[in-house]
């Protein structure tokens, strides 16, 4: 039974993806956290501190179908310490030869905080594809529309004539830049954290530079150079430029919101089959979609704050900043995830009905200098448009 409603059989689809669920699932967290003990077991090899045998045997048995997690809370609690009762099954699940080299010379934050660059790296993975989906379709959106004249808006009044395609166009944009911030981040997110009680990886004498590269190299991350125990500007950069994300995704949501009111009628977001937009009131059609980017932009925001306080920690290692990044950064990544995947829905199955855009634009603007000039509208989209395009032919589909 849970407690959270974000949980619920009824509304988790609300504020999660099955896809994001799948990474911080309690068993598929576990497996993270094993198969980073098994690759810290080979580079250790590697370099000769363990035998080989050892981490062979520890590569093959760590899974994590095989824990019992009753027993593991049990000695979690017992102990009041964070991974000790996962060591004590590790132990008891491995042969006598295996098991004395297991999670040898690394602490919790060492296999925790690796085990998210690991997440943040299948994360930003879905992030990516989907932002790209997303910029794909206000391309093609831009350039359909990019001479449909509407009247641009400014403080919520008609203000001056402008083009469909041009707003469409302005998200666009912001949408690259995100993609832009992606792929400048992945160097600085994506790294290894291995540095023993303090962070200077004394308890592998001489090897311990060499380890830590090797340990890296297993999983597909960077060295860093230096411990980060207590610098959590990482986590913290990669959760706010989630926020940013969905504040984009709010704010395309909001134009949406409002331009469908049946007063306006420009913008139609897609209905599902069998939606129903009010039991009391049959002739409305609610806003669902849009208006639920700005719920989940709010909550990612506010999730996003948790981890950028983390950033004033303590000495060498300090609980209060990384523990509260357990609960904040699977937060941050399954609303935006959700948020991500409505956006898809949202603009892919977009309403654009020109005819009332021309009709306000006349309504409002007709007794105005030049009503149907929208200036340099569309010399900007083809601008948009074109950055997009190249991008897009330079960069990967997949990330990093």
């Amino acid at each position: 039974m849970t407690a959270r409603i974000a949980d619920s059989s009824a509304y988790a689809h609300l504020w999660g993806t099955d896809e994001l669920r799948q990474i911080f699932e309690e068993r598929a967290r576990l497996q993270g956290w094993l198969d980073v003990l098994a690759a810290l077991a080979r580079a250790q090899a590697a370099e000769g501190l363990i035998p080989a045998h050892a981490a062979s045997v520890i590569t093959d048995e760590l899974r994590a179908d095989r824990l019992d997690l009753d027993r593991i809370a049990r000695g979690t609690r017992e102990t009041g310490h964070s991974t000790l009762g996962l060591i004590h099954e590790l132990r008891r699940m491995l042969p006598e030869a295996a098991g004395e080299h297991v999670y040898v010379g690394a602490t919790v934050q060492d296999v925790t905080d690796t085990w998210t660059s690991v997440a943040v790296r299948t994360v930003g993975g879905i992030v990516w594809r989907d932002l790209r989906r997303i910029e794909e379709r206000l391309v093609e959106l831009a350039v359909e529309h990019r001479e449909t004249p509407i009247a641009g808006r400014t403080h919520g009044q008609p203000g001056a004539p402008a083009t469909f395609g041009w707003k469409a166009a302005s998200w666009a944009d912001e949408i690259r830049r995100h993609l832009d911030r992606m792929r400048e981040g992945a160097p600085r997110w994506l790294v290894a954290q291995l540095g023993g009680g303090i962070g200077t990886l004394v308890a592998y004498g001489d090897r311990g530079l060499a380890v830590r590269a090797r340990f890296a190299a297993e999983l597909g991350l960077a060295d860093p150079v230096i411990s980060w125990l207590s610098a959590r500007d990482r986590i913290a950069e990669f959760g706010g430029l989630l926020a940013l994300i969905t504040g984009t995704l709010a704010r395309i949501g909001e134009e949406v919101y409002e331009l469908q009111r049946p007063e306006i009628g420009e913008l139609g977001e897609p209905r599902a089959a069998g939606a129903i937009g009010s039991i009391t009131m049959h002739h409305k059609r609610n806003p669902e979609g849009s208006e639920h980017l700005n719920t989940l932009a709010r909550l990612v925001r506010a999730n996003a704050g948790v981890l950028l306080e983390s950033v004033v920690s303590q000495h060498e290692r300090d609980g209060r900043a990384w523990k509260a990044e357990w609960v904040a950064l699977p937060e941050v990544c399954l609303l935006a995830g959700k948020a991500l995947a409505l956006g898809v829905e949202l603009v892919e199955g977009l309403e654009v009905h020109s005819d009332r855009m021309a009709a306000n634009l006349r309504t409002h603007l007709g007794d105005t200098q030049n009503p149907s000039d929208p200036g340099f509208a569309v010399e900007m989209v083809d601008l948009v448009v074109a950055r997009a395009r190249r991008a897009r032919a330079e960069e990967s589909p997949s990330w990093p």
